[in-house]
Order: C-alpha cells, then sequence, then structure tokens
C-alpha cells in the first residue's frame, strides 16, 4: 500500500490507511468525496458554468483521454478508472481529471525510481528548484519528519544533485528536467488520442476553469502564485 504513494512518508500511510476503514466504507468514502467535489466545485465556478454546454464538451474531451490510457504499470490510475463515471457533468470532469493526473504520477513514479530519487529525495529536490513549493508547505503535507527530510538532502549532495546549503547544482537542474521530459514522454497517450485540436479545447476550457477557483480562493496564499488569473489565462490561449 505505501509503495504507490511515494512521496508520502510511510508512516503516514500506514497510519492512516488501515484505520480509515474503521471509520467509512470504500463506498461511502468515494460518495462522500464525489458530494463534497460537486459542491465546492458549483460553489467556486457558479452554477451557470457547471451547467454549461462548454463544461459538458470539456467533460467529453476529459473522459475520452482519460479513457485511452493502458492500465499496466498505472496502478492509482487503474484504480480510479474502475470507478462508475458519475452522472453530473462537472463531477465526471474532476474524475476524468483524477484518472488523468495518476496517469501522469503512476508514470512520473517511475521515471523517479528509474533516476534513483523515490521517497522523500523527489520532493527535496523539486523543492530545491526554482519551480517546487517551499519545503515548509510540502513536508509537513507529505509526512516527512525534518530529520528524514536532512538525510535526503544528504544523499542528494551525496550525489552532487544539490549544495551543501540544499541549492540545486547545475547537475541536478539537469536531472530534474530529464525525469520531467520522460515524464512527459510516457504521459502522451491520453493526448494522442485527442488530438491537437481536442487538446487545446479542453486546455483551454479547464485552464479558465483552475482560473476562475483560483480567483474565488480555492488555494491558500502560498499556493496561488502558481496559477495566472482567470482572465489572464483565458486571453493567453
Amino acid at each position: 500500500m505505501t509503495a504507490v504513494f511515494n512521496s508520502f512518508a510511510p508512516g503516514l500511510i500506514a497510519d492512516r490507511i488501515p484505520a480509515l476503514w474503521d471509520l467509512i466504507s470504500p463506498e461511502h468514502a468515494i460518495q462522500a468525496r464525489q458530494d463534497a467535489v460537486g459542491n465546492a466545485l458549483e460553489r467556486l465556478v457558479g452554477t451557470e458554468i457547471v451547467c454549461s454546454q462548454e463544461l459538458t464538451e470539456a467533460t467529453k474531451l476529459a473522459v475520452a483521454a482519460a479513457n485511452a490510457c493502458s492500465s499496466p504499470g498505472r496502478p492509482l490510475y487503474s484504480a480510479n478508472s474502475a470507478l462508475d463515471l458519475p452522472d453530473r457533468p462537472h463531477v465526471a470532469l474532476w474524475h476524468a481529471a483524477t484518472m488523468l493526473r495518476e496517469y501522469r504520477g503512476d508514470g512520473h513514479i517511475a521515471v523517479l525510481g528509474h533516476f534513483e530519487l523515490a521517497g522523500v529525495d523527489s520532493l527535496v529536490i523539486d523543492c530545491a528548484s526554482t519551480h517546487g513549493m517551499a519545503k515548509e508547505i510540502v513536508m509537513p503535507m507529505r509526512g516527512w519528519t525534518e530529520k528524514e527530510w536532512s538525510q535526503g538532502r544528504e544523499r542528494l549532495a551525496d550525489r552532487g544533485l544539490v549544495d551543501a546549503e540544499g541549492r540545486l547544482t547545475r547537475r541536478g537542474a539537469a536531472v530534474r528536467d530529464e525525469v520531467e521530459a520522460e515524464t512527459g514522454r510516457l504521459d502522451r497517450q491520453p493526448y494522442e488520442a485527442l488530438g491537437q485540436a481536442g487538446v487545446e479545447r479542453l486546455a483551454r476550457y479547464v485552464h479558465r476553469l483552475v482560473g476562475i477557483a483560483a480567483d474565488n480562493g480555492v488555494f491558500p496564499p502560498p499556493l496561488r502564485g502558481f496559477f495566472a488569473p482567470a482572465s489572464a489565462v483565458w486571453n493567453a490561449l
């Protein structure tokens, strides 16, 4: 169980997953999650958008992309793809996005393993880059201790990927770029199935939805800078 969660501390998963099923059944957990997502999305983007023809089209595109993925070697994608598609279009869009995220994530974990960057090491090198979130956000969210984080940084320093202060070296930046490029290569299947025009339509609409949700406060202040305002995204695409 802990292996598929890679960047989460094994102790965090081991403490919570078995205990969770003493409180709620998987069926009830899935339904509660979908209900919460449906209500939150409607509140954040508005009923008019949730009921729009554009959202219905985006949902069809996202579902088509998600269903075009292959399952072998993709445990979290496969688990989500085995669930029934939600009836409400905006929840179905979220479900398809979850499948696509986990498909990419499963491939990313395989690539990290190839580069020997499993577990906390993958977070340390990402936080050391200009693209990553701050350690103060990531470390507690993923359940790692200060000691475990420091050990990961020491391993990366021994390989010449970060310096003594934990800053990314030129070699470390090159390795991170390779990881991202290979992850993208392994993630091409669903978008090849849509074709360029389909991908552009889906990206244009979903980016706008994310921008609207961000403008309406879905992200805490430290994360808001990772997302452009809806107007900027809409005008740029």
